[in-house]
């Protein structure tokens, strides 16, 4: 899915705190990614100073360094841990290749909630491998209580990746419309709107234009290792606003670079589908997938693959 550890940073190349300290004062989330953050022995740093700066930080992980994720947990009570689990045991360890690593992640997940840690969950990288255990993950979130997030695999400059591809569209799209309808029999409207994602997903999947806009670069970025802020971390090829370690952030924000890296945005070829970039726009239009949502709870009382047209033409 991502060969990013194949071609890893070095820390004297990396980022520094005096960087991070110039990141805006207003936003509204932070999600910490990868590779594993948690190799840096600095993460509680980074961690402190971005609270200083943002609402709400995740952290995303593979779970596999236990004792650091805890001890960063009981420092900051507040902090979002999202592990990645790519199926059941057998099927998560031989796609993540870590041994044990679902015990591992598993056992991290059990303690966090035994704890009283209050934002928790997994997520999954939906394909021909693990499809079938989509549902099986997300019961067993329900049963504990916790987050579940999904995503379907994406090619990227950052991934290090380009052959990424789902061989059996209809087989994982219809784990997709499984999971679409076990979130529509909830009470929550935020799995309502959960199921319009993976909906959206299943669009992807069939390298359908996305259902929403993107406004990367626009209502958030993506700082990279090496100080570079960009629109996303998606993108066939790295397109940089300017350097934080060279410019205060606003100079870059406003900046005719930044500006033709948005037009750039706007006619993105790529219809990426990823949490990070749909789920401003799902709040900014939210009358599309509020509508989508009631539609698909009350009037049509479940989602059926073969309602859209690219599917009926697969099957």
């Amino acid at each position: 899915m991502c060969d990013c550890f194949k071609d890893p940073t070095r820390p004297e190349e990396e980022l520094t705190l005096e960087t991070i300290r110039k990141l805006p004062d207003n936003m509204d989330f932070c999600n910490i990614t990868g590779g594993e953050p948690f190799i840096r022995r600095d993460l509680g740093d980074i961690i402190g100073e971005i609270y200083k700066k943002t609402k709400r930080i995740v952290v995303s992980t593979n779970g596999y360094f236990y004792d650091r994720i805890i001890e960063t947990c009981e420092k900051y009570p507040e902090l979002g841990i999202r592990i990645s689990i790519e199926g059941m045991p057998k099927t998560n360890d031989e796609i993540r290749g870590i041994p044990n690593g679902f015990d591992r992640a598993l056992r991290c997940l059990l303690h966090l909630k035994a704890t009283g840690h209050p934002d928790v969950g997994f997520g999954m990288t939906v394909q021909d491998m693990n499809c079938e255990d989509l549902v099986s993950l997300y019961r067993l979130a329900e049963h504990m209580d916790m987050e579940f997030a999904t995503a379907s695999l994406h090619n990227s400059f950052y991934f290090r990746k380009t052959d990424n591809a789902i061989a059996d569209k209809y087989k994982v799209a219809k784990a997709f419309e499984a999971l679409i309808n076990e979130l529509l029999k909830s009470n929550s409207p935020k799995k309502w709107f959960r199921a319009y994602f993976n909906h959206g997903l299943i669009n992807y999947i069939y390298g359908n234009p996305r259902y929403l806009p993107c406004d990367m670069g626009g209502n958030g970025f993506f700082l990279d290792p090496y100080g570079d802020i960009l629109p996303c971390n998606g993108m066939t090829q790295k397109m940089s606003m300017g350097n934080l370690n060279e410019q205060n952030f606003e100079e870059i924000w406003h900046s005719e670079q930044a500006e033709k890296v948005r037009a750039a945005v706007k006619s993105c070829p790529k219809n990426c589908w990823m949490i990070g970039s749909v789920s401003p726009m799902m709040h900014q239009k939210i009358q599309i997938p509020a509508k989508w949502a009631l539609e698909h709870k009350f009037l049509k009382r479940g989602y059926s693959l073969e309602e859209n047209d690219f599917i009926k033409a697969d099957a």
